[in-house]
């Protein structure tokens, strides 16, 4: 197969599986960062993005994505939801034909067509591509194979760290690109010269830099990153036993993503505290088996599969809770990158295939995998469709009911709303957000002195007090006048006191 029939499969399969999605609309997240946005409607967003943080400042800010803002706001002027979608889908396809592209580069036309193929229909990737806002993972990951690219096969400081500094506009996770090409080098044993090499270190040290001065000077006045829900109050050595337990799921996401899942919250994973506990048993399994693969692979000079595996660790290590907290313990969107890795260590192993059986493997792969896929789209098509689906796939998870009281409060179903926001509460008393939503509620029935007693207890904690923004906004966007004011009242005494 020659490279043009070879990368055209490779974009057919990416973008067949995710036809779908064109009929998905904005869910989760997407309403806070898209349709919440003032920026993203402004004419001049586009540009004014790049000293603007990436949550909207109305609900609390964080985050420094410009680049990724700056193609919403370009969406958003051009036309409506379905190119949002559309524009995702085309993102996936080029991350697909990079992978076939360096997967080709070292072990051959076989090789790539697998690994592309892999990763074009492989399910985990759904969330990221589904989901509007999980173009920021699509992005950072199409930048990041191109500075890869860049440095290993042309061996080009200028496009390599242009990329990098690219892949860092879009999500921080394209952070891992200087390690990705020190592991490619030192695996495949082309390092370059050395004058060479001090200049991509400098490059490196100077775009680093300069990114990290840009991102400060953006975010210094917000809060900082938050924490997953199931590490608040715990200490470091808990949040690493449970980080551990995680590689499990992350390892059957990677390798048998039969079951999956929007939501991993408490009380559907909770926090590890013993390393006698099976699950950190199980993912300590799991990072020992890796470890074993990847050993096997650089002993028996296996090098695509080597890089695949190593892969996998260095651009899962941001979002892996070991070094630092981060947002989430687990989330199927933080694979998209670390699945290239994946997708390159299997077309290593298929590089000797030729004929009937490569092609009956690629079939395989993609009616398995695409079809997984293509089923899975629609359950991002809205905010209920996706709300029902955490009720059913992780049903002891808070987030369920929590979100299916904010859709009740939209409904205009206060009472329905009040009971749910009072079940996600009693799973994850831990949690502001249940009780600002039950709060929320009880004013909106006139019953004050249970709000008051509930925000009592959203107040006891610190770190959930820059929750109040997103719900005033929500309530006067929804026409609730009186709550927002009762909010806003309620912080203002709250922050003099």
């Amino acid at each position: 197969m020659n490279g043009k029939r070879l990368y055209a499969v490779v974009a057919a399969c990416a973008v067949v599986v995710y036809l779908g999605a064109l009929w998905n609309r904005f869910a989760w997240d997407d309403t806070f960062i898209i349709l919440g946005s003032d920026l993203v409607k402004s004419s001049s967003g586009w540009w004014r993005a790049f000293a603007s943080v990436y949550w909207p400042p109305a609900i609390g800010g964080g985050m420094y994505r410009p680049l990724t803002l700056a193609t919403y706001v370009l969406d958003w002027h051009l036309d409506g939801v379905v190119l949002f979608h559309a524009v995702n889908v085309l993102w996936h396809a080029g991350a697909a034909l990079l992978v076939a592209v360096l997967t080709r580069r070292w072990a051959g036309d076989a090789a790539a067509l697998v690994a592309g193929v892999v990763f074009a229909v492989h399910p985990v990737h759904v969330e990221a591509v589904a989901n509007v806002v999980g173009r920021a993972e699509l992005m950072a990951a199409v930048f990041t194979l191109l500075a890869v690219y860049a440095a290993v096969v042309r061996h080009s400081v200028a496009w390599s760290t242009a990329c990098w500094i690219l892949g860092l506009l879009s999500k921080e996770t394209a952070a891992v690109a200087p390690a990705l090409i020190a592991a490619a080098w030192v695996i495949h044993g082309e390092r370059p010269a050395p004058r060479r090499f001090i200049l991509f270190v400098g490059s490196w040290l100077g775009a680093g830099s300069a990114y990290a001065v840009a991102r400060e000077l953006v975010l210094h006045s917000y809060a900082g990153t938050a924490i997953a829900p199931v590490f608040l109050g715990q200490p470091p050595i808990p949040v690493r036993l449970t980080a551990v337990a995680a590689l499990a799921d992350v390892s059957r996401l990677l390798v048998f993503p039969l079951k999956l899942r929007a939501d991993y919250s408490p009380n559907e994973r909770t926090i590890v505290s013993s390393p006698l506990d099976w699950r950190f048993v199980a993912g300590l399994l799991c990072l020992v088996g890796w470890g074993l693969l990847l050993w096997l692979a650089w002993r028996r000079r296996r090098a695509v599969e080597a890089v695949g595996l190593g892969w996998i660790a260095l651009a899962y290590a941001p979002v892996a809770n070991l070094l630092f907290p981060v947002g989430v313990l687990i989330a199927e969107r933080t694979l998209y990158l670390p699945s290239a890795g994946l997708a390159m260590a299997v077309g290593g192993l298929a590089r000797g295939l030729r004929g009937r059986p490569l092609a009956l493997l690629v079939a395989g792969v993609a009616v398995l995998g695409g079809g997984l896929t293509a089923l899975r789209v629609p359950v991002w098509r809205s905010d209920a469709t996706l709300t029902l689906s955490v009720l059913e796939d992780s049903p002891r998870s808070f987030v369920g009911p929590m979100r299916m009281a904010a859709i009740y409060l939209e409904r205009g179903r206060t009472d329905k709303a009040l009971e749910a926001s009072r079940v996600a509460a009693s799973i994850f008393p831990l949690a502001g957000r249940p009780l600002l939503l039950e709060a929320y509620a009880a004013l909106k029935l006139g019953r004050r002195a249970l709000a008051d007693s509930l925000l009592t207890r959203v107040d006891q904690c610190a770190s959930c007090r820059g929750l109040y923004d997103s719900h005033i906004a929500a309530a006067r966007q929804l026409g609730d006048t009186a709550v927002a004011e009762y909010l806003s009242a309620h912080l203002q005494h709250l922050n003099t006191r």
